[in-house]
């Protein structure tokens, strides 16, 4: 969201949100010992990405790997955030910048790293059916590509390197139709923009096992939840797989949670045959006529995006919220009404002795982290970095690729906040009331 540790507005949050960077000395420490050129690294940023990227870059540079060597996904997809998570900080169109940007950047200067992960994840999780969250987010994608084209991109010069993010829940059979549907319909806008690399038509999938579906009540039975969930998840052809632990609704998963849900990949990885056929089902007769009829859906909604102007137009009228909340409505009506049935919810409830033992988080945390930040901003040359944030401010009133900007600044000890800051000033804040 942009704000260093010791903002009033999220101190309840340091510790739990993530973890709490605050400035390059912060993304040193995260990365120590770990080999980044060894190592590919996933991180969930999109509203701050700018300096967070930043920072990695430049923890890399520290260990001496180089931009060409590093490898990994940055999550950087804004629209979404405008639909369902709110963890947005400027307006649409000033965001979309940051999205071209960072193709720009990473397309010349890293061309290992994903440049973003578009993600339907948060719309599942949000109430969306399986056809929403796939039309919402393909269409989204095409605002991505159309963003990269108009930075003066060549379509094969980035789109092998964006990949997509889903939800899998527990409607087991719609959940790998989901799949199989996604590389199908995103092969067929992409040839649309003519490309010469086969690579910018694959639809390349991170999947993560529901958290929506995790229940206080009775809690272990969220490891047969996410079993269920992570088998349909490679039934489908994901290309890697985060399953959540079944503690997850109650807190931060501990550690034993967190090696159980490891070991329940391992075991679908290495105890079963499970991974060793390409996309088991085809010619399922149920699984074929789910995913065709998926298509079908999933087409005339993005046809419906598209004449709107696209997803950056809908999500300014609120078109996809009202449609995913709507969506939303209907499946906790279901659960009130007991036509879904939540086994230890609404069905087959038992009175909770098994009540696991909670991570707690220690309140010292977030105090060593603010301490931390005082004395990082005690030790520098306020000149340095107050001219550094100037020029952040400077780029960014104009056209030029910020991200070459926040060298200095970090160099400087600029800190996500005072990033972040020097951007509102020129592209204002995000408020959600104004699109209504």
């Amino acid at each position: 969201r942009g704000y260093d540790s010791d903002h009033e507005r999220v101190l309840g949050d340091v510790g739990k949100a993530g973890v709490a960077i605050d400035s390059i000395e912060d993304m040193k420490i995260l990365f120590d010992k770990i080999p980044l050129d060894q190592m590919s690294v996933s991180m969930t940023m999109n509203g701050a990405v700018l300096p967070i990227m930043a920072f990695y870059i430049a923890a890399a540079i520290e260990q001496g790997v180089s931009m060409e060597q590093l490898s990994g996904t940055i999550q950087n997809d804004i629209l979404k955030e405008f639909m369902v998570r709110n963890t947005y900080i400027y307006p649409p169109t000033p965001s979309m910048r940051i999205i071209a940007d960072i193709f720009e950047f990473t397309s010349r200067k890293m061309p290992k790293f994903n440049c973003i992960s578009i993600s339907g994840y948060h719309m599942h999780e949000a109430g969306a059916t399986a056809a929403i969250e796939l039309a919402y987010t393909l269409a989204d994608g095409l605002e991505y590509i159309r963003a990269g084209l108009e930075a003066g991109l060549k379509i094969d010069e980035f789109a092998p390197r964006l990949s997509f993010f889903w939800g899998i829940g527990m409607n087991h059979k719609l959940e790998i139709a989901k799949l199989r549907a996604g590389r199908l319909l995103w092969a067929k806008l992409v040839k649309k923009f003519e490309p010469k690399n086969e690579k910018s038509l694959a639809l390349r999938a991170h999947c993560q096992t529901s958290g929506w579906s995790l229940t206080e009540q009775d809690p272990y039975n969220n490891i047969i939840r996410t079993t269920v969930e992570a088998m349909a998840a490679v039934f489908g052809g994901t290309q890697s797989l985060h399953t959540n632990s079944f503690d997850e609704a109650l807190a931060l998963p501990s550690d034993k949670a967190a090696r159980l849900a490891l070991r329940t990949q391992q075991v679908i990885a290495n105890e079963t045959d499970i991974t060793k056929v390409v996309d088991p089902f085809a010619g399922s007769y149920v699984v074929e006529n789910l995913t065709a009829d998926l298509v079908k859906e999933i087409e005339a909604l993005i046809e419906k995006i598209e004449k709107m102007g696209g997803a950056v137009a809908a999500i300014e009228t609120g078109f996809q919220k009202r449609e995913i909340e709507n969506s939303a409505y209907i499946i906790s009506q279901e659960i009130d009404n007991e036509e879904r049935i939540i086994v230890g919810v609404n069905d087959f409830v038992t009175q909770n002795d098994l009540a696991p033992n909670l991570h707690k988080l220690d309140p010292e945390v977030g105090n060593e982290q603010r301490k931390r930040l005082a004395e990082h901003r005690a030790n520098r040359k306020n000149d340095e970095f107050l001219n550094s944030l100037a020029e952040i401010t400077r780029v960014a009133s104009g056209s030029e690729n910020v991200m070459p900007a926040l060298k200095s600044a970090i160099n400087a000890g600029a800190t996500v906040g005072e990033i972040c800051d020097a951007l509102r000033k020129v592209w204002g804040v995000y408020r959600s009331s104004e699109a209504f």
